[in-house]
């Protein structure tokens, strides 16, 4: 079961929590979430898995910012949400999609109990100009069946901004 939008606003303040909230973002089964001006762009261009990669903030300024095709760029929302005793789920908006634009390369399901910025993957399949503050993506919530916990990662749980790739830190306690 997916949440009405309807819903989603009778669940503030309670089981959901969307900071800032406007109800011109509300839609009939989700939410549209906003980009945020900071994006951060690793500064290799090889990655390694079990290492801490290195990144560099870029701001995207009112003018826009031209985004090139094969590059990743992390990105986060405007909103911070928190979600009790529903799935959050994250997907872009048909829109931005039409334009190429990928908002999530394999991160829209978020967990149950989740609190924080969503970090957005941000890939364009061709050169594409964006601006601060646009509704790329939307939340959506299901409903969950059976016995749970809480998500409380230390990873990526609470956080304060853009977050780069933490799975370096699953190879720190493994014989790898």
């Amino acid at each position: 079961m997916i949440l009405s939008g309807k819903e989603i606003e009778k669940k503030l303040g309670t089981d959901i929590s969307i900071e800032p909230f406007n109800a011109k973002q509300l839609n009939p089964n989700s939410y549209n979430l906003r980009l945020h001006e900071d994006l951060l762009v690793y500064d290799a261009p090889n990655l390694d898995m079990k290492t801490e990669n290195t990144t560099s903030k870029i701001s995207i300024p009112q003018s826009g910012l031209l985004l090139e095709p094969n590059k990743l760029y992390l990105g986060r929302t405007v909103e911070y949400t928190k979600t009790n005793n529903f799935v959050p789920m994250l997907e872009g908006r048909s829109s931005i999609g039409r334009l190429g634009m990928f908002i999530h390369v394999t991160a829209g399901f978020g967990d149950v109990g989740f609190e924080g910025y969503w970090t957005l993957e941000i890939f364009v399949i061709q050169p594409l100009i964006i601006y601060p503050n646009i509704e790329v993506c939307q939340i959506y919530y299901h409903a969950i069946e059976g016995e749970f916990e809480n998500y409380t990662s230390g990873k990526y749980q609470k956080n304060e901004g853009i977050q780069p790739s933490y799975l370096f830190k699953d190879f720190e306690n493994e014989n790898w």
